[in-house]
């Protein structure tokens, strides 16, 4: 989330700002990918369909620089936050994203244009990444209509839906990630309909399922050589912090992958302070992965401490799941 005090601090500090010193990592991997949750535009005039909306968080177009900054190479756009300064403001950000050259999928022109993946290659891989949103419907894309790529997961009509979405790019794709942004906020575990649905779109050729919304990191599960994500929880924000969840503290999910398969998941535990992403210290990580690791376990993952703070989360044994 690059608005509000995030914003003021670029102004400040320059476009590298809320990168901190995660940059030499961000700018060492094939591809970095985000959830961009605010809307980069210069329009002004607030979204008016719901009076009751308390946030809206808007960047200006300088925003721009600092995903090229960070070497972004995707971001997505459904979220409840893309339509904040109207259909207008969104469509002013695809062309800015697009003019930069930085991959989007998420929200579009049409339901067409808003279901579509982004294409990805590296590594000699062709990657498809599909994003849906389970709020606000009022922001639904339709036939003709400007929007995000809305989805109920616990309509079946809309479940079969993407997974039909999942199978087609998978014919073409080498690696298919699917991108949710779903369920309350300040919430630690998926429920069981959440659980089923991932599950659902792994069984239909999704290769990583890659979760956020609620601002804090859950639990992972591995499904065969494919992984679920539930949430990834924030990487830069100005956020009032919850002391006992601590949504202060999230990681950069670093993913080895080979054509349908996830070889390796690291965790580099992140703090955000002063509208800032940064390496989490040693302590500030040990309150990271031990909040996290209990919610793994439940799922059937293990997450190995390594060097440096560094976490590896692993299959439990005999806990693999799909073959």
């Amino acid at each position: 989330m690059l608005g509000r005090l995030v914003d003021e601090a670029i102004g400040r500090q320059g476009a590298s700002y809320p990168w901190g010193n995660l940059l030499p990592l961000l700018h060492g991997v094939d591809l970095f990918l985000v959830n961009l949750e605010c809307v980069v535009t210069d329009k002004t005039e607030r979204w008016r369909g719901d009076p009751g909306k308390p946030f809206f968080f808007r960047a200006d177009p300088r925003a721009i620089e600092t995903l090229r900054a960070g070497r972004v190479d995707f971001v997505s756009l459904a979220n409840n936050h893309a339509g904040d300064y109207g259909m207008d403001g969104l469509c002013d950000m695809l062309q800015r994203l697009d003019q930069a050259g930085i991959a989007h999928a998420g929200a579009g022109a049409d339901l067409a244009a808003a279901s579509a993946p982004a294409w990805l290659e590296a590594g000699g891989l062709r990657i498809a990444v599909l994003a849906f949103a389970d709020h606000p419907a009022a922001w639904a894309a339709g036939p003709g209509e400007r929007g995000i790529h809305y989805l109920d997961p616990e309509d079946p009509a809309g479940a079969e839906a993407m997974a039909r979405q999942v199978e087609e790019a998978g014919r073409t794709a080498d690696l298919v990630i699917v991108s949710a942004h779903w369920g309350p906020n300040m919430c630690e575990r998926p429920s069981g309909a959440f659980r089923a649905f991932a599950r659902s779109l792994v069984e239909a050729g999704a290769d990583v399922f890659w979760g956020h919304s609620a601002h804090v990191v859950q639990g992972i599960e591995w499904l065969g050589d494919r992984v679920v994500l539930f949430d990834t929880g924030d990487l830069v924000d100005d956020y009032a912090v919850n002391q006992r969840l601590r949504n202060d503290l999230s990681a950069l999910f670093i993913l080895r992958v080979a054509r349908h398969e996830v070889r390796r998941l690291e965790l580099v535990p992140v703090r955000i302070e002063h509208m800032q992403a940064g390496r989490a210290g040693p302590q500030e990580a040990r309150v990271f992965l031990q909040r996290l690791t209990p919610l793994c376990l439940e799922l059937g993952t293990t997450l190995v401490s390594g060097p440096h703070a560094v976490a590896v989360a692993v299959p439990a044994a005999g806990s693999r799941g799909l073959r």
